[in-house]
């Protein structure tokens, strides 16, 4: 028999075990936590026996309303948590009548593994962590690490690894905007986050945790728009001023001949420049695979290349040994060391790269990926996109379109011209 506890809200839910009280109430623990706030949680009672399941919030002691059993209004997200709280019950609820249904005896500690032993993937935090071991175990480090940071914004905005789907609707998004603004990120990094989210609620609809009516994405609610970026690359006067720096440190000429070797391969990504063998060049030409996709290909040598060569060949041990000195001591079969160490260099060469363009006159900020746009800057529209996509490896040509838009300008700048040159 169910018997309902007189709240406004009807917070406290009473059951009867063969012939014992069983209940389930939302309290406020006096286990204050560093910062002095004290946790919200389900107690769950049987035969004067309590055992607690904590909601995953904290709160302060003036802000907790005893007699209603409710979150007062002077805290900043008391409708959520009172909306929270009210859904945590309501689950709980449904658990005992299923349990009592069964007309088996319990103890407390027994209701409360029946009630939330099937609820660890339920939350945002624990579909997120499934999503980022996938990450890891497909090894694909780079997305890991950005995608996990962009959970742990998500994490930290809402000050609790408990949080349901259903808690993230439209105010919530439009409030976590807000705050990555306050945190100084970009356009283009806010809209990153969204899509992280995004992404990790449509797995939790395909896993059934949480039912599609709740989607706060798309047409009348939260639209994703990625906004327009320039791509900035150094001219053809820039780069000659480059290549022809004087007085560089040791340091600063490794880092330049690596980002020249990047140029005149069309922009080679730093990760699979820096795995380029000895073995990998023979007959005046580069044949390696992209880590990105997989793709084996095969370049030409431009002549400017020999001369970088020859710089790094008193260093060379065998065929197989590296061109660049990074990877010589990189664990192969530890794909995290290989990516730590890529992420190194890469940080090393911009660090020296700075000072290149200093003594080179140059005032763009010059970094690894900037040798990829300078290619696509200079390139411009003389090179048919077909072609452009095979020098870029890009696996479809609608991305190399979209990429070179940002370089081509001849058309729109004829076009003025030809209005205001009277």
């Amino acid at each position: 028999m169910l018997y309902l506890c007189c709240t406004k809200i009807d917070y406290l839910y009473n059951l009867k075990f063969n012939g014992m009280a069983s209940n389930a109430k939302v309290v406020i623990r006096k286990k204050p936590n560093k910062e002095g706030l004290y946790p919200l949680a389900i107690r769950i009672t049987k035969n004067r026996r309590s055992t607690y399941h904590y909601v995953g919030h904290y709160i302060d002691l003036k802000d907790w309303d005893e007699k209603n059993l409710r979150v007062r209004k002077s805290h900043t997200n008391a409708n959520r948590l009172n909306n929270l709280i009210s859904t945590k019950l309501l689950e709980a609820n449904k658990t005992l009548i299923d349990l009592q249904s069964d007309k088996k005896d319990f103890s407390a500690n027994q209701i409360k593994e029946a009630l939330y032993s099937e609820s660890k993937s339920n939350t945002f935090y624990e579909v997120a962590r499934d999503f980022l071991s996938e990450l890891e175990s497909n090894k694909k480090l780079s997305q890991l690490s950005t995608d996990k940071a962009r959970v742990n914004h998500v994490i930290n905005f809402n000050k609790s690894k408990q949080l349901t789907f259903q808690e993230i609707d439209e105010a919530f998004l439009r409030k976590f905007k807000i705050y990555l603004k306050k945190l100084n990120l970009s356009e283009r990094s806010i809209v990153n986050n969204l899509v992280v989210i995004r992404t990790i609620y449509n797995r939790a609809i395909k896993m059934g945790v949480v039912d599609r009516k709740f989607y706060p994405f798309g047409l009348g609610k939260i639209r994703i728009k990625f906004p327009e970026t320039e791509k900035i690359g150094l001219t053809k006067k820039e780069i000659k001023s480059f290549e022809s720096a004087k007085n560089l440190t040791e340091n600063e000429t490794h880092a330049r001949n690596v980002w020249l070797f990047s140029f005149y391969f069309a922009g080679i990504r730093a990760a699979d420049l820096l795995k380029i063998r000895w073995s990998d060049i023979y007959d005046d030409r580069l044949h390696y695979r992209m880590n990105k996709n997989s793709k084996l290909l095969s370049l030409k040598i431009p002549e400017k290349v020999f001369p970088i060569l020859e710089y790094y060949k008193p260093e060379k041990q065998n065929n197989d040994d590296f061109v660049f000195p990074e990877m010589k001591k990189a664990d192969f079969k530890d794909a995290k060391d290989v990516y730590a160490k890529t992420k190194t260099a890469t940080k090393k060469f911009n660090k020296y790269l700075f000072g290149v363009a200093k003594k080179a006159k140059i005032t763009k900020k010059v970094t690894m990926h900037i040798a990829r746009h300078s290619f696509g800057h200079i390139s411009e529209d003389k090179i048919p996109i077909k072609m452009l996509q095979k020098l870029y490896r890009h696996s479809s040509v609608t991305t190399t379109i979209k990429y070179q838009a940002n370089f081509i300008h001849k058309d729109a700048d004829d076009a003025l011209d030809s209005v205001v040159n009277f």
